[in-house]
């Protein structure tokens, strides 16, 4: 089969001719590839800094076809070959034993994305860059009527990692629950960002989508002039080149009253950006004992204030991808509200020509269809 190969780190990608996977054993899918994206963490990938195991097929956000399914998967599962089926960034072949694996906060039992024993598609194991892959039957969703593979890839990871924060950031994940609430989204315009502000719009949040380059932010215009004007007017675009927090604050939450400064600013932000700068920015633009969601995991890591924690009670956690339930919540979500990426598409053969794209800050995100590389 054909697969694209990352041979050796900070290396383009190779095109090779590969035996295809052996057939699923145990819980196990064998999926024909129909879709799959690029996402920051191949990019991290491709340098070695984590998942320092190569060869690798990459891409850990998919979409594809059942053609064979191991003898134990469930069926509960309802799956059977010909089902279309999206597979994120979740664990494959989890331990089952282990503390997370039988804690599973109402996830399938056995089966934890935290589990340390577990592989990741795509990262420690080949991914969805080839014909096939394997899959495990618990990590899937089936794909709803009226969305194509190329819609559904992104929403694998990228899509399901910004839903998953946003409960993390006490947002209740239900029609209107968001009412009142305010978020700022920092790297609003790349591919978690963009799917992020129309998920807390729709949710009814007031929502700061800042960025600070201007390919990211014509993309965010873009996507916030589709939206319906309701939703549309409580998403502000934010160019953090050019405004200060305050100003930021004051436009989304108003102007604070004389003696309550510190209760004045955005309820939650959400970092994707790598970038200090950024984080800085963001915890500027919160009021006190509001929460930090960190996303992104620079190599370096950030330089925290203590003082935010100590002398504001600003909470900062981690996020990330959720459990099944939390999945099909937001593939429901997105059918009822049209919710879609802002998406790329390229062939197979060219996917050096999408790693380029990435690398210029093309925004969205960067879509292989396999379709196009038939025949």
């Amino acid at each position: 089969m054909r697969a694209q190969v990352l041979e050796a780190f900070n290396e383009p990608y190779r095109l090779r001719n590969i035996p295809p996977p052996a057939s699923p054993a145990g819980q196990d899918l064998l999926i024909r590839v129909l879709a799959a994206s690029y996402c920051h963490t191949d990019a991290v990938l491709a340098t070695g800094s984590r998942w320092p195991e190569l060869p690798r097929v990459g891409s850990h956000e998919l979409a594809g076809e059942i053609v064979e399914m191991g003898p134990e998967v469930s069926s509960s599962l309802k799956l059977k070959i010909g089902t279309k089926i999206g597979v994120p960034a979740r664990a494959y072949r989890p331990c089952g034993h282990c503390y997370e694996c039988q804690n599973t906060d109402g996830d399938i039992q056995g089966f934890s994305v935290y589990c340390p024993k577990a592989k990741h598609v795509g990262l420690s194991i080949n991914g969805g860059f080839a014909d096939y892959c394997l899959v495990d039957s618990r990590q899937v969703v089936v794909v709803p009527e009226g969305l194509m593979a190329v819609e559904v890839a992104p929403l694998m990871c990228a899509g399901f990692t910004i839903w998953c924060a946003l409960e993390r950031a006490g947002i209740a994940l239900e029609e209107n629950e968001g009412v009142g609430k305010s978020v700022a989204i920092m790297g609003a315009g790349g591919g978690l960002g963009h799917l992020g502000v129309q998920f807390a719009a729709k949710l009814g949040c007031h929502v700061a989508a800042v960025e600070a380059a201007d390919k990211p932010l014509a993309l965010l215009r873009n996507i916030v002039g589709r939206l319906d004007s309701p939703t549309q007017d409580r998403v502000t675009v934010v160019d953090a080149r050019t405004q200060s927090a305050e100003e930021v604050r004051n436009q989304v939450c108003g102007e604070p009253k004389e003696g309550f400064e510190g209760e004045s600013g955005i309820d939650a932000v959400l970092i994707l950006s790598d970038s200090q700068s950024a984080f800085d920015f963001g915890m500027k633009l919160l009021k006190n004992h509001s929460t930090c969601v960190v996303i992104s995991f620079p190599k370096a890591g950030f330089c925290i204030n203590a003082q935010d924690l100590i002398f504001r009670d600003i909470k900062i956690i981690g996020s990330l991808v959720g459990r099944i339930r939390q999945l099909q919540e937001m593939m429901s979500f997105v059918v009822r509200h049209d919710i879609r990426a802002q998406i790329r598409v390229h062939p197979l053969e060219k996917v050096n020509e999408l790693v380029k794209d990435y690398h210029s800050g093309t925004g969205g995100k960067l879509v292989v269809d396999l379709s196009l590389s038939e025949g």
